[in-house]
């Protein structure tokens, strides 16, 4: 199977995974069905983690809400503790810029890519999110025999400083610094481990 995880080439990158272990590679297969739905609903990903320390709504390409399955092209709007951007209406916008699954005889993985974006219901262009859009954020579902693993992998996380507006620039500046030294790890942390929990009860 192919690597479907962009390069890194500048800033800050981040790897998160949580596993869960079954008896037989039918058990496994059975569950990828349910960490893929988890997945492909990102407007579910606030219940699923156990600490939620932020929202996200799926919207269309005008930035109306969607309650389906997520599909490349689609947008989410993220709601982070604190100040939001004043080019996102108080929101980070992230795009849906791809969708793929393959599968073989032994394995299966389904990823979710995303971009940072222009709020999709504005007339501003700028990249509203607190990294530029160089960086990626590649979410992941896979199965391999009897193990199923959930996965984010950030890359090129380069603080976008340079919009124009000044207080956007400011407040991606301190939010930039903290998912670099580390800060945006407890909530990936967090949401991976809700995928791949074989207890919870939300499908």
């Amino acid at each position: 199977m192919k690597n479907q995880i962009p390069e890194q080439h500048t800033g800050g990158k981040l790897d998160t995974i949580a596993k869960a272990e079954f008896l037989t590679a039918a058990d496994a297969k059975d569950f990828y069905q349910i960490a893929k739905r988890r997945l492909l609903h990102p407007s579910k990903w606030a219940e699923i983690c156990e600490v939620p320390l932020s929202t996200f709504t799926l919207t269309d390409t005008e930035g109306n809400t969607l309650t389906r399955e997520a599909r490349e092209g689609d947008y989410l709007k993220i709601d982070i503790p604190g100040p939001g951007t004043h080019s996102g209406d108080s929101f980070d916008w992230v795009r849906i810029e791809k969708i793929e699954e393959e599968v073989s005889a032994d394995s299966e993985i389904v990823s979710l890519q995303a971009r940072p974006a222009a709020n999709p219901a504005s007339d501003d262009t700028s990249t509203a999110h607190f990294f530029t859009s160089l960086a990626t954020s590649t979410f992941q579902v896979k199965r391999t025999g009897n193990l199923v693993y959930a996965e984010e992998h950030g890359r090129n996380e380069v603080p976008n400083t340079d919009t124009s507006h000044l207080a956007d620039n400011i407040r991606n500046t301190l939010v930039g610094w903290t998912a670099k030294i580390g800060l945006s790890y407890p909530q990936w942390k967090s949401l991976v481990k809700g995928i791949a929990d074989t207890e919870s009860q939300i499908n």
